[in-house]
C-alpha cells in the first residue's frame, strides 16, 4: 500500500498541465509527450507528496518540464516531463477524423 509510479507520472502530468493552463490563451491546452521518472522512495500511503515543476526549456509548442516529487520525510521522485501546446479545436478535428477512420462513433 504505497504511492505507486503510475499515480506519480499522472499526478506530475496534471500538475504540469495545470500550471500550462494558468499561461495559455482561450482554446489552447497542452497534451503530454513524453515522461522520465526516477521514483527514488516509496510513500505509504496517507501521507501527503507535494510536486513541484520548473519550466526548464520552451522551443515554439514544446514545454520540458523539470519536476520533483516529495513527502514530508525525503524526496521520492524526480524527473522530466515534455509537453505540447494545441488548439483545441484541431486536436478534436483529428480525433473525430480518427475515429471516423476506426469506425468508432
Amino acid at each position: 500500500m504505497v504511492y505507486a509510479t503510475p499515480r506519480m507520472v499522472s499526478d506530475v502530468e496534471y500538475a504540469c498541465r495545470d500550471f500550462l493552463l494558468e499561461h495559455l490563451g482561450p482554446g489552447e491546452d497542452s497534451v503530454g509527450t513524453h515522461v522520465s521518472i526516477d521514483h527514488l522512495a516509496a510513500t505509504p500511503l496517507g501521507l501527503e507528496v507535494e510536486i513541484q515543476v520548473q519550466v526548464a526549456e520552451v522551443d515554439r509548442r514544446k514545454v520540458v518540464f523539470g519536476f520533483s516529487v516529495k513527502d514530508k520525510i525525503e524526496e521520492v521522485g524526480r524527473g522530466t516531463h515534455v509537453r505540447f501546446v494545441v488548439e483545441t479545436a484541431r486536436t478534436r478535428e483529428r480525433l473525430a477524423a480518427k475515429r471516423a477512420k476506426a469506425g468508432l462513433r
